[in-house]
């Protein structure tokens, strides 16, 4: 029996007495030809080592958490990557990225998104880059071989360049300049476009504006991708893109919808919802700790991506974010800002239940330190009585 068919048989038996992610990492490393009882008595050991591995009630799992990503984050660099052969593509990696991340930035400073390919496109050099010229966002001053305005004949002219046929018909461009520009007339004659301003008001002010504007108009591809770069990566081409739009992306027929991504975790949200971009949050974080060839344990990401979703919206690791949603004012207080906590506290009248660490050592009294700690209760002999 080979390892495929072996794992699909042992899935039932093993999916809840050992995570998913264990379960499929430890039949990776495993040979191609294994017997049942083999993978059994391996299983059986990597349980053991992940039991010993789980933390004891009453662990400081949150003060661990913080202590192992400040003191990875000290020694990280301030990259930026750059990819080869297109000037435009930078991607923010290393502390930066980190601090994007946490503090849940909607707006971050290099989007990217990943394209996979579906057969026959993802081996083939060829198609990938076609497929990446259709993806990209065009404007009409990327067709556009010169433009000039015509003050005697009151008009504008713009000669397309060869290649403008390829990206959009004649036909289609007239409907979308008339649409976006109503106050002019538009008409295409031998590859170049006429524009001339309906009324006669200010008419020369409205061709220089004219001219400044219609380069920018939407011709093809997908909105918001504004460079490509196809690179061969473990035997497949993907799209590496500069520019993020993942809803219109996932609608193509030729992308694998499964496996295509976006660094925007706020477009995720959006698109997949909040697991996904729990999810993501999981992915985007590792992944910068391992560029940066360091190692944090997969459970304090995971906790960190954890407190960040489960309200249901992404909360940053901020004031405005997850500090924010302490019940504790004590605790709020002690992040930042503390007399505006003070002063909404007291004329909300809220109270404080002295429930975690923070609030009672500013009060100076002993902390209930740790999660999962159990609580014991006891019945005294006189409810015992009273009760029968």
């Amino acid at each position: 029996m080979n390892r495929e068919e072996l794992k699909k048989e042992m899935l039932k038996e093993w999916e809840r007495k050992i995570p998913l992610r264990l379960f499929e990492k430890t039949f990776e490393l495993l040979p191609q030809k294994v017997s049942k009882r083999q993978v059994e008595k391996i299983l059986k050991r990597v349980r053991e080592e992940w039991i010993k591995s789980l933390l004891e009630p009453g662990e400081g799992i949150g003060v661990v958490t913080a202590e192992t990503f400040g003191e990875r984050g000290t020694q990280m660099t301030l990259n930026t990557f750059h990819y080869a052969g297109v000037a435009e593509m930078n991607v923010t990696t290393g502390l930066p990225r980190l601090i994007e991340i946490l503090d849940a930035r909607k707006d971050i400073s290099t989007k990217m998104m990943e394209i996979y390919l579906e057969e026959p496109y993802k081996y083939d050099m060829e198609k990938a880059r076609e497929i990446a010229s259709r993806i990209k966002e065009t404007t009409l001053g990327e067709v556009l071989e010169e433009i000039w305005i015509d003050l005697m004949a009151l008009q504008l002219h713009a000669k397309l360049g060869e290649g403008a046929e390829k990206k959009i018909r004649e036909e289609k461009l007239l409907a979308i300049l008339t649409n976006t520009f109503k106050s002019f007339k538009f008409t295409i004659k031998n590859g170049e476009i006429i524009a001339k301003p309906k009324g006669k008001t200010d008419a020369v002010n409205n061709l220089y504006r004219l001219k400044t504007r219609i380069r920018k108009v939407y011709i093809s591809g997908v909105k918001g991708i504004k460079q490509v770069l196809p690179i061969k990566r473990e035997g497949e081409y993907v799209i590496i893109t500069s520019g993020t739009n993942l809803k219109a992306v996932l609608k193509l027929p030729y992308v694998d919808k499964y496996r295509t991504t976006t660094n925007d975790i706020f477009e995720i949200e959006s698109v997949l919802g909040i697991e996904a971009a729990r999810e993501a949050i999981f992915r985007e974080v590792r992944k910068v700790i391992e560029e940066q060839g360091l190692e944090i344990d997969e459970r304090h990401i995971s906790l960190v991506a954890d407190m960040m979703c489960f309200s249901g919206r992404i909360r940053g690791i901020t004031r405005y974010g997850v500090v924010k949603e302490k019940p504790s004012v004590l605790m709020r207080a002690s992040f930042e800002t503390p007399i505006r906590h003070f002063i909404d506290a007291a004329i909300s009248g809220e109270i404080d239940e002295l429930r975690s660490v923070v609030e009672n050592i500013i009060v100076n009294q002993p902390a209930p330190v740790g999660t999962g700690l159990p609580g014991l209760v006891v019945k005294t002999s006189k409810e015992v009585k009273k009760n029968g």
